[in-house]
């Protein structure tokens, strides 16, 4: 019996040291904050993952026909991605989304003000949140603000805490590979896609302040004045009193954001007026 228990004490420790030492390893650094995140998901099965849910997204939700809108999502799209793959090649990261394919819909909802951005790239505006957005460069707002949470690395996190609380460090290897069904739950659960915002793991307040801070890098350098992000907001802080809003369903935008978001702007700044000479 003492044997027995001597065994499992040393198999225990074992165990405990791998999960520490995996944690360990499986940090990566935020873009600008420089913060370190826990990212225990290998990127490329987050890739992968993230193209098979939207071919199904897609494949089920009514795409906009509306010839003018959807070029202008797409548009505004490639300018925030190429401003994003510049500011990683800056940054010597490239790498970090080499296996990124770029790919922006319109969907036809009026209902459903939100957008979001997989790992890899695919992503989706909701007509819902173009009255909100008005223009382009409130839309360089929207999408400035969801394509940093991919480049960042947030979805990564917020799985890599899903994945640890539900099946445990040393066993997310074996989940990935022999548990397709209950890792694509938790996947479709972290990213919110498809899915009702009640059952939305929601990012954290640091997640949403790091993607304000990232996105308006990224719109000021594709060429989109990071002033206009201060009414944006304000816009939808004004609708968020009337009814809830996907977008800001998480956390909404009260006046100490703004105000961030104001001192923030003075370092993106200097980025769109260089894109303009």
């Amino acid at each position: 019996m003492k044997t027995h228990r001597y065994f499992q004490s040393l198999l225990f420790c074992f165990f405990f040291q791998v999960s520490i030492l995996l944690i360990f390893n499986s940090c990566a650094e935020v873009p600008v904050t420089h913060r370190k995140g826990l990212h225990l998901v290998p990127e490329s099965e987050l890739v992968s993952m993230g193209f098979q849910q939207y071919r199904d997204v897609i494949g089920k939700a009514k795409l906009s026909t509306d010839t003018a809108k959807v070029q202008m999502i797409r548009r505004v799209g490639e300018r925030v991605a190429k401003a994003a793959e510049e500011f990683l090649a800056d940054e010597g990261r490239s790498n970090q989304i080499k296996n990124y394919q770029w790919e922006f819909n319109l969907i036809e909802d009026d209902q459903t003000a939100n957008a979001w951005v997989m790992p890899g790239g695919k992503a989706a505006v909701y007509t819902g949140i173009l009255k909100y957005a008005q223009n382009e460069t409130g839309l360089a707002v929207v999408l400035g603000h969801e394509v940093s949470h991919a480049i960042a690395g947030h979805g990564n996190e917020r799985m890599s805490q899903a994945l640890l609380a539900n099946i445990g460090a040393t066993a997310i290897s074996v989940a990935l590979a022999q548990q397709p069904q209950q890792t694509r739950e938790i996947y479709m659960m972290v990213y919110g896609v498809g899915t009702n915002v009640g059952v939305l793991l929601p990012y954290s307040r640091l997640h949403e302040n790091e993607a304000d801070h990232i996105g308006l890098i990224l719109m000021a350098r594709a060429g989109y004045d990071p002033q206009e992000a201060v009414p944006f907001w304000e816009r939808m802080n004004k609708a968020e009193g009337r009814r809830s809003l996907e977008f800001l369903s998480t956390h909404p935008a009260p006046e100490t954001r703004i105000e961030r978001i104001k001192a923030e702007i003075l370092e993106a700044l200097p980025y769109y007026l260089k894109s303009k000479k």
